[in-house]
């Protein structure tokens, strides 16, 4: 196989970041951004990212398909291709509600699959230049420093929850068996959420909607830095299964405990 240009997918999003998010940032002007269904938002910038780098990637990796969150608002069928060949998954912006309210954080979140294995990854955030990248079996890295899994002292049991979308039974049995301390918002962005889990307070993270351009490039993350990775019943994530619930934890014990906190 030949190899992948994997070192020049870096700079295609740096390129986007500078010359289309951040001349942006708190500059929108009316009708730049609007619902595509109750409570999601989209911006023109979302629009015009997605749309440069649907091209540069292609270009990069002829015969490659981009499966981009807004293409597949408009085309749903698109993530019928997720697990056929090479497919780059792509959110142009994630945190856009952060993005229209000029608070951050938000990320460009890119992944690299095959056959529906993710190969690399990348999340990079705008304002400050931070990359986060990962390669299957290479390790993960914030920019340029490997990412390692560290001991840190007792478990304190503390993590994102994203309550938004829980059923209401799931809701319930947290509200009765587990302490409210425990659980943080998050960020409103994965592209943030997931380096929080390795490097941050945030020893989990529970997620009930699991949209593949939003949970791949993290997942790969954190399982390449040492963390785990899995749905609530112990089984391996695979991006292509839109199925619900996804739980990230830093350590196999973190992610024991967690689980312990949520309906069986």
């Amino acid at each position: 196989m030949t190899p992948l240009p994997l070192e020049q997918v870096a700079p295609l999003l740096r390129s986007a970041a500078k010359e289309l998010i951040l001349p942006r940032w708190r500059q929108l002007q009316a009708g730049d951004a609007q619902q595509k269904s109750p409570g999601e938002w989209v911006t023109v910038v979302d629009q015009e990212v997605e749309a440069r780098l649907t091209t540069a990637l292609q270009a990069l990796l002829p015969g490659s398909t981009v499966v981009g969150e807004e293409q597949c608002a408009a085309t749903p069928e698109l993530l019928e291709r997720i697990d056929d060949g090479l497919v780059w998954l792509l959110d142009p912006v994630d945190g856009t509600g952060n993005f229209i309210a000029g608070t951050g954080p938000i990320s460009v979140m890119l992944a690299l699959l095959e056959n529906g294995q993710t190969l690399a990854s990348w999340m990079l955030e705008p304002l400050s230049g931070v990359m986060h990248h990962a390669i299957q079996g290479g390790g993960a890295w914030r920019d340029g420093q490997r990412v390692l899994a560290a001991e840190t002292g007792p478990l304190r049991g503390q993590g994102i929850v994203k309550t938004r979308f829980l059923p209401e039974d799931f809701k319930q049995h947290l509200a009765q068996t587990a302490p409210d301390q425990a659980f943080q918002a998050g960020s409103n962005c994965a592209g943030d959420d997931y380096p929080q889990v390795m490097l941050a307070d945030s020893e989990f993270a529970l997620y009930w909607r699991v949209l593949p351009w939003d949970h791949a490039p993290g997942a790969l993350f954190v399982r390449e830095a040492g963390g785990v990775v899995a749905r609530l019943d112990g089984s391996a994530y695979r991006p292509g299964e839109q199925k619900p619930g996804l739980l990230v934890a830093r350590s196999q014990a973190a992610w024991d405990r967690a689980r312990a906190y949520f309906p069986a």
